[in-house]
């Protein structure tokens, strides 16, 4: 491989989010939390995708790994490791400074998009494959601490808090489970499919699901705190910045939720091209960033929902932002992976991987990690 350079809400989601319970904590606040890791799917809970990581302004392949199937689960990174998912039914955990694997943990089935999410203090690391167990390893060894099976495939990534993982399924359904002994703790059932991650902000997991209806449900509990129609099928994981949640959708949308006033505030929809947002959004310097399947990467103003710059790539986008510094990372379906200036949206420097991108960049330690769909890990750095 080369360098080539409106909705109404419901009375319980008003009631919920009228007052203290609406997020108040800023992109950047969540990102200032760590810069030597990205311990899960968008870099934190929030899924802003965001992180005050360093990375060196002239990139270079420091190290390669072959996985052997598709790589479609994003990188988490914590405790100098990489820890990736692939479609030959492994979880990888490889040597952030030489790509050498330390173990693999063996799954039924392959893992497709879920990205797995690391916990250093009870040093495990969970994800879900598509059989529909969901997986916590120990970091030390490699070994299952447990499993837990859904009743369909999981590609709904898990996300942390305190003692409870929260992932969805398949099977229509976002589960809250005892992070220490995998036993359920709660289950929210939903219409259709729960394809995105949930984004978790105060104690609140908010979600965008394939029924067409956004949700909030206490994390300690699984109360269901109201939801909110928006007409339209997501794919894509909620991304939440101070009090507003943002996902683009399969009716060619991106949406921005206000939380405490209770509607959609914004619906951003290009008018040369109709193509869905399969993409999540990365929230940085008050814009919302984000790839289409219109093969383009958008950049939106997150206060009036305008476009800021457009970027074109030869393929569909559906590999997810993350920004470090003044620049904005993503892969392409065209096989290649970009860097671009986050203020204007020009190409800073591109690699041709040779095979579609549709895992989502890990950037931590002055490294960036991302998988190709020929199986590929790529690790870049100065």
């Amino acid at each position: 491989m080369t360098r080539r350079a409106l909705l109404t809400a419901s009375p319980a989601l008003a009631l919920i989010l009228a007052g203290a319970a609406a997020p108040t904590r800023t992109a950047a606040q969540v990102a200032a939390q760590t810069a030597s890791e990205w311990p899960q799917f968008r870099g934190n809970p929030t899924l802003t995708g965001v992180t005050t990581a360093t990375v060196p302004p002239t990139l270079k392949v420091r190290w390669t790994f072959e996985a052997g199937d598709a790589v479609e689960s994003s990188a988490a990174i914590a405790g100098g490791v990489a820890y990736v998912g692939s479609q030959k039914g492994e979880l990888l955990a490889l040597d952030l400074a030489t790509g050498k694997p330390r173990w693999r943990y063996k799954t039924a089935e392959g893992i497709g998009e879920s990205s797995p999410a690391v916990s250093t203090a009870l040093g495990l690391v969970f994800v879900g494959d598509l059989s529909g167990v969901v997986h916590a390893v120990r970091v030390a060894d490699g070994q299952a601490a447990w499993t837990f099976k859904t009743r369909a495939e999981v590609k709904s990534s898990p996300v942390l808090l305190g003692d409870r993982v929260v992932i969805g399924s398949y099977d229509g359904s976002l589960y809250g489970l005892d992070a220490k002994s995998g036993k359920q703790a709660w289950v929210v059932h939903t219409e259709n499919y729960v394809h995105g991650t949930p984004a978790i902000v105060d104690g609140i997991a908010y979600f965008a699901g394939c029924d067409e209806v956004f949700r909030a449900i206490r994390v300690s509990d699984g109360k269901d705190l109201g939801d909110l129609p928006v007409g339209a099928y997501t794919g894509a994981s909620v991304a939440v910045d101070n009090g507003k949640a943002y996902f683009g959708t399969f009716e060619n949308e991106v949406l921005a939720v206000d939380l405490a006033a209770k509607k959609v505030v914004w619906r951003y929809q290009p008018k040369d091209r109709q193509f869905p947002f399969y993409s999540s959004a990365a929230i940085a310097d008050g814009k919302v960033i984000l790839g289409g399947r219109d093969k383009v990467v958008h950049a939106i103003d997150a206060a009036s929902g305008k476009a800021v710059w457009t970027f074109p790539t030869r393929a569909r986008v559906e590999s997810s932002a993350a920004v470090a510094g003044s620049r904005v990372y993503i892969g392409s379906n065209d096989g290649r992976f970009y860097v671009l200036d986050l203020a204007s949206g020009k190409a800073i420097w591109e690699y041709e991987a040779g095979s579609p991108i549709t895992a989502s960049p890990a950037v931590a330690g002055g490294v960036v990690v991302v998988g190709t769909n020929d199986g590929t890990i790529i690790c870049f750095g100065g």
